[in-house]
């Protein structure tokens, strides 16, 4: 079981505790982690933007696509924009992705906050055990 850390937007955050959204998704126009690093069973630290670690989750399945297309984006958000809670802004920003991670989440729990000195950029990242 390897252990991940999702960076979220407070009110994905919010809807992720509060079980109404129950996908994260990256869609993405270059393959970024954990895409292809992420496995059902994997832990998740749900991370609030510019924020502590409020949440942890399980994968309970991954689904990726690439090779994208307009046509495919929209059958995505067709087919998984109600667990997703993408609004129309989110799937606009993404019509040109050629690449999406799905990671479907379960046992989502809110925890006590725990601030974290987070230097990388990923969103969505592998934390990796240090030596």
């Amino acid at each position: 079981m390897r252990k991940h850390l999702a960076i979220v937007k407070s009110k994905y955050l919010k809807a992720l505790i509060d079980g109404q959204k129950t996908i994260e998704a990256r869609l993405t126009k270059t393959r970024r982690q954990p895409f292809g690093q992420i496995d059902v069973g994997d832990f998740v630290y749900l991370k609030r933007a510019s924020g502590p670690i409020c949440a942890t989750a399980k994968v309970a399945e991954v689904k990726i696509y690439e090779n994208l297309d307009s046509s495919e984006i929209g059958k995505i958000k067709k087919l998984y924009n109600k667990q997703i809670c993408g609004n129309e802004a989110y799937w606009q920003s993404k019509s040109d992705s050629r690449y999406a991670l799905l990671v479907c989440l379960k046992g989502i729990k809110k925890i006590a906050p725990v601030n974290i000195n987070k230097k990388r950029s990923a969103c969505m990242g592998r934390i990796k055990k240090r030596p």
